[in-house]
């Protein structure tokens, strides 16, 4: 009995194993058609509204090198994300029975969707508001504004790529109350807590000023309402399908 369980150990680490590789590989590849469209995808970036008016300059000779990194990373990010999705499914999948599987496995492209959703709302919506209104305190104090290219793609990243991730909020609660790890009532008990975790998460990721600050703590309450909503949807499903029919068995 023991031999059986130490290979079926050893066969659950070989399938991790495997699936590990696959998106590795996949980061890497991806990461080589990061760096291929790049330059285009600054070029774009700059092309964009919110960047017209800023000189690119460069304070430091690594500036540029750097900035090509991160875009080639970002957007290797937004290739492997699916395929990694897709796998941690396959991983998990022969833990799940018929309805589990078929339940979850729409998670995945739910979960790039939103993302994708994510750092558009920042890059399309947020971070205009708060280049014009720190462009707007800096102007009435004075200041002449001389921006380098690190600078500018410093507060982008940091706003898209954040906000991205916690738009993945009602997916990961929908996840957890398909499998009772969470309950619309327990959600709503810890309200105060979410709400502030969630404003503190949000000043982090936001320049200094309340304006911006206001501008993402507001989507992210919204976000966590949402999940409130969702999870009840869950649960109700969730208690249907465990429900016994009329025939005395159980809803499949």
């Amino acid at each position: 009995m023991n031999h059986e369980n130490e290979l079926t150990l050893v066969e659950h680490l070989e399938e991790l194993r495997k699936r590990v590789i696959i998106v590795a590989v996949t980061l890497v590849v991806s990461l080589l058609i990061g760096f291929w469209f790049a330059p285009k995808t600054l070029n774009l970036i700059k092309d964009q509204p919110s960047a017209q008016g800023v000189d690119w300059n460069l304070f430091g000779y690594t500036d540029g090198l750097m900035i090509y990194v991160k875009c080639a990373l970002i957007l290797a990010i937004l290739i492997t994300l699916p395929i990694a999705l897709w796998q941690i499914w396959l991983f998990v999948k022969p833990g799940l029975n018929e309805r589990e599987a078929k339940g979850t496995i729409f998670y995945i492209p739910i979960s790039f969707f939103l993302f994708l959703l994510g750092i558009s709302f920042s890059y399309f919506i947020l971070f205009p508001l708060m280049l014009n209104f720190l462009s707007n305190v800096n102007i009435s104090i004075g200041a002449v504004e001389t921006y380098g290219i690190q600078q500018y793609f410093s507060l982008l990243f940091n706003l898209t790529i954040p906000v991205g991730l916690v738009f993945e909020l009602p997916v990961v609660i929908l996840f957890l109350t398909s499998i009772g790890v969470v309950t619309p009532d327990r959600l709503r008990k810890m309200r105060k807590v979410a709400y502030f975790i969630l404003i503190v998460v949000g000043v982090s990721i936001s320049p200094p000023d309340f304006i911006s600050d206001f501008v993402i703590i507001v989507p992210l309450l919204l976000l966590f309402e949402i999940s409130i909503s969702v999870s009840s949807w869950g649960e109700k499903r969730r208690r249907e399908q465990l429900a016994p029919d009329s025939s005395g068995g159980e809803v499949v």
